[in-house]
């Protein structure tokens, strides 16, 4: 990896770990633990556009760790980490194998992190309970994808290297 590259993925890794602290300042509550806009999720979206699924997994792993130490815990970092991996796997297949733009992968992949959260925190409790609130934690994956999606974009125009 070029050095160039590496501070480029440093860079994103750094505002990925602000847009998560400031994404923990701002009072998000819909009823829902853990439902947040995914703003740090930005610049993993930019990464996997600019470069391939390792950088943005590198990334995304290294955001996940910091954010979780310095604002969550363990089991924020298991689920987060769940949902991160679904969600890029997800992301990355649409982007290799479909004709779907930015803004649709953006939503599959704010989707498959709820999705992927969903199925980990079931695991953990050992309960299928938490199903119910699978239908709002897809409408907000559905919600959030699009802001982000539509977020990067605009990176993308204004950012060249």
């Amino acid at each position: 990896m070029n050095q160039k590259k590496l501070s480029y993925l440093g860079l994103f890794a750094a505002v990925a770990i602000i847009f998560g602290y400031v994404e923990s300042l701002i009072p998000f509550f819909a009823g829902i633990p853990g439902m947040k806009l995914g703003l740090a999720n930005l610049a993993v979206l930019f990464i996997l556009e600019k470069y391939t699924w390792k950088e943005a997994a590198l990334v995304s792993v290294v955001r996940i760790i910091v954010i979780g130490f310095m604002f969550g815990n363990l089991f924020s970092i298991l689920y987060s980490l769940a949902g991160a991996a679904l969600s890029l796997t997800v992301m990355t297949l649409m982007k290799r194998f479909s004709g779907f733009s930015l803004l649709g992968i953006s939503v599959a992949g704010g989707v498959s992190h709820n999705i992927g959260q969903l199925i980990i925190a079931s695991l953990i409790t050992m309960t299928s309970g938490l199903i119910y609130y699978a239908p709002a934690l897809l409408i907000s994956g559905v919600i959030t994808g699009l802001l982000i999606g539509t977020l990067t974009n605009e990176v993308l125009k204004r950012i060249h290297f």
